[in-house]
């Protein structure tokens, strides 16, 4: 077909648009018809020429999303998120309640015992990347699903355990990793659902950690007094298949239509990364036969394409906000979840009767449930736009100085006044915790970016309790450990603070810097006609490419 010569490169006139024949409820007219998706193959050139030569891919037209409702459905995803966290975030604290019990029953030492709720959270935290393939492979529902079966599995299995070797496969890795494949599903999810009211919706999910705190550490206290804490590990299997419930009512968002053309703008894009990868492989193998350099070249393209995809280490090298997130968490939990771990333990040791330091944890968790709201719309008020990273760095700073109330004394009263500091901040950072992340990266890189910060994490997590666990060993003190929680955590809001405000001036002054540019070269020549002249150029010789109708 002869192109069609048009005097006007815009076009004006209107064409009607087919109806759309999805039969998705949550599509909504958004998607794109059928006789618009496959490929276009109209065309416009500089010189004002339509032709049929070349298609357009066909992701130009499936690239359109349904928009997020921010509400309807998306308030069950939020309740069905807050059980989960309830149940996985919450639970590793509980496990103070039968600390002194393993540690007698395993005759174990502090060091040893430790490590079963440091496994676990660990494990939560690391398993990220494996949890994003589940995720991208079979969805968020199946995946918050599968994570139920496991956590209940392993906990049930737990409660047969004849070596804290075994307590450390079930309680830790298998409930760990089934914890993992619940929790981190279940936030992206929400942020898919949530736009304009993600930080009150992020603050809301926040709550079911501190509903954990306020309700399994009573229970827990209950079960081990009634049934010993093998009878306890295996009721608390049971409840956590509820996890299975949750994870039943995360329908997903977008429509599952036009699977073959998702699928061909998928391995067209895949296929620009891998071209992209490859380049950088080749630069890595130079000097090797050429066999081993093809070979080499593509483990190295492969490798490189899943550490973008799934553990966003590409973004982690450019984007400096990202490392300064990344780095301050990682820091931040090496000293953060410790004091949980310790508090019931520490009021024993002491005198307090195990009721009283069990209701230390359950004033905890209720502090949270009225303040995490409250938290998320302070935080969410225009007054803190683009703030929030000073006001979670301050969170941060105050939960690590407030640290240093333990050591003045083991009373009731004492560490009522310490549960209440630490609840307050504790609040501010669990509801700006996500959406910190959300402002830093895209909604996209998200659960790639998530799946990096975990695994960071999780080895300051993993190493924590056992290395205070450590220091309670050696010097039979348990002031120590607050000591060391305080100064990493506080030092660690100072690094994030400090480390942005640096930042924020030099991207200022580059950005100063660049409008107050001159259009002379350094020969004190006038370049203003050349770059108008090279513009052109380029003007002349582009292909522009219609989108949409």
């Amino acid at each position: 077909m002869t192109p069609r010569e048009v005097k006007d490169p815009v076009m004006t006139q209107k064409e009607s648009v087919p109806e759309c024949c999805c039969e998705d409820l949550q599509c909504q007219g958004r998607c794109v018809p059928d006789s618009l998706s496959d490929s276009v193959n109209l065309k416009v050139t500089s010189g004002s020429t339509f032709s049929e030569e070349e298609p357009v891919p066909a992701e130009k037209f499936t690239a359109r999303q349904p928009l997020a409702p921010d509400g309807g459905w998306g308030w069950v995803v939020v309740l069905a998120t807050i059980l989960i966290l309830a149940l996985t975030l919450a639970f590793p604290s509980c496990l103070g309640i039968f600390y002194t019990d393993l540690q007698n029953q395993f005759q174990a030492s502090n060091s040893e015992t430790s490590w079963v709720p440091s496994i676990m959270t660990a494990v939560l935290h690391a398993g990220g990347p494996l949890c994003s393939i589940l995720v991208e492979h079979y969805g968020c529902r199946f995946t918050v699903m599968l994570g139920g079966i496991l956590s209940g599995i392993g906990m049930a299995a737990s409660s047969f355990s004849q070596t804290i070797g075994q307590l450390y496969l079930t309680a830790g890795f298998i409930t760990g990793f089934g914890f993992c494949l619940s929790f981190q599903p279940s936030i992206t999810i929400m942020g898919h659902y949530f736009v304009r009211r993600r930080p009150l919706a992020n603050a809301l999910a926040s709550t079911g950690t501190a509903l954990g705190l306020s309700t399994l550490p009573v229970l827990a206290q209950y079960l081990l007094s009634h049934m010993g804490w093998r009878g306890s590990f295996l009721i608390f299997g049971g409840i956590l298949l509820n996890c299975c419930v949750c994870g039943a009512v995360m329908r997903p968002l977008l429509p599952r239509k036009r699977k073959e053309v998702q699928s061909q703008s998928h391995k067209q894009i895949t296929g620009e990364k891998e071209k992209m990868a490859q380049v950088e492989a080749k630069k890595m193998s130079n000097g090797l036969p050429s066999h081993v350099k093809h070979n080499t070249g593509r483990k190295l393209a492969s490798f490189t394409l899943l550490l973008q995809k799934y553990m966003a280490f590409d973004l982690f090298c450019r984007n400096k906000r990202y490392q300064i997130y990344a780095v301050g968490v990682t820091w931040m939990m090496l000293g953060f979840v410790v004091p949980l771990v310790y508090l019931v333990p520490y009021a024993t040791t002491y005198g307090m009767e195990q009721s009283k330091a069990a209701l230390l944890l359950a004033i905890l968790g209720f502090i949270n449930i009225f303040m995490r709201p409250l938290a998320g719309l302070i935080s969410g008020h225009s007054f803190f736009s683009g703030k929030y990273i000073y006001v979670f760095s301050f969170a941060v700073l105050i939960n690590g100085l407030s640290d240093c109330i333990c050591v003045i004394s083991a009373s009731f009263n004492v560490l009522l006044v310490y549960v209440v500091a630490y609840g307050i901040s504790m609040s501010f950072i669990g509801s700006l915790l996500f959406q910190v992340l959300m402002d830093t990266v895209e909604i996209q890189r998200f659960p790639s970016a998530l799946g990096l910060v975990t695994i960071m994490e999780s080895v300051t997590i993993l190493i924590g309790p056992p290395l205070t666990g450590l220091i309670v060993d050696t010097t039979l003190e348990y002031k120590y450990v607050f000591y060391a929680c305080s100064a990493a955590v506080a030092s660690s809001a100072v690094f994030m603070g400090v480390s942005t405000y640096l930042l924020e001036g030099k991207e200022s002054k580059i950005s100063t810097t660049q409008d107050h540019s001159p259009v002379f070269s350094p020969e004190c020549q006038y370049t203003g006609m050349e770059q108008e002249r090279v513009l052109v150029q380029r003007r002349s010789t582009e292909t522009i490419y219609i989108t949409s109708v």
